[in-house]
């Protein structure tokens, strides 16, 4: 499968993840202060009760999310990812967990699905619009492959909009991740603790909540709904497919 023309961003990402396949899933708890596990599944909560036949997964990483879609709905999963060395560690883990009947996975971009129009009943994003050049464009893109009244949730760090919580999350990123991530990782963990941070931060100075709820329904989505997780550490997302 082609992915297109890589952006800058895209680029940027894949050589951010392609060293860390094998150990993602204790990094993702590390960065998010243990509270990953609990955001995913307050995000898959949001997609069980519509009893979806068919639900795409994207940046699905090392299938974390795919599987809790397949394991918690009687949906087949299919997980889209940019960085193929994830995918192959996202394989081995559909392998463990016995799901190779429910769960498939393929390389990638958000920004270019290879899917056709209204095909998926529903879509889940995790840790995504940070990465792409033009998050609008990137929600417009996955609002195209889903049915009409189908739900579409997401997950997402969040800068916590309270002054003090928002220093103790400042000193957190910038001190803690970095030295963290050298001691339980090394040099490949070190750069993703330096950056996760200021990534955030530039992030939500261009493109704060309020824009991106009014981003979902310019795209398409209806019932937009969003929750601030752990004092605002992470950031679950909700809608449906206008149309339904």
């Amino acid at each position: 499968m082609t992915l297109g023309i890589v952006g800058d961003r895209n680029r940027f990402a894949q050589q951010l993840f392609t060293p860390l396949p094998q150990r993602y899933d204790r990094l993702a708890e590390i960065l998010s202060m243990a509270q990953n596990g609990r955001w995913r599944r307050a995000m898959v909560d949001h997609i069980v009760p519509a009893s979806p036949g068919l639900v795409l997964d994207v940046a699905s990483g090392t299938a974390g999310v795919a599987l809790q879609v397949a394991d918690r709905t009687s949906a087949q999963v299919v997980g889209v990812d940019l960085t193929t060395d994830m995918l192959r560690q996202g394989q081995r883990n559909v392998a463990g967990a016995r799901m190779t009947d429910r769960v498939t996975l393929a390389a990638g971009r958000a920004e270019q699905l290879p899917f056709a129009d209204r095909t998926f009943d529903a879509l889940t994003f995790t840790y995504l619009l940070r990465y792409v050049e033009d998050p609008q464009a990137t929600l417009r893109e996955l609002a195209r492959v889903v049915t009409p009244g189908g739900v579409v949730a997401s997950l997402e760090f969040l800068l916590p909009p309270s002054r003090f919580w928002r220093f103790w999350w400042w000193l957190y990123t910038r001190l803690v991740l970095p030295v963290g991530g050298w001691l339980t990782g090394g040099r490949e963990w070190f750069e993703v603790g330096r950056f996760l941070g200021p990534n955030i931060s530039g992030h939500y100075r261009r493109y704060p909540v309020d824009w991106t709820v009014e981003a979902w329904h310019r795209a398409g989505f209806d019932d937009v709904g969003f929750r601030v997780m752990s004092l605002g550490g992470g950031l679950v997302m909700w809608g449906r497919r206008s149309g339904g």
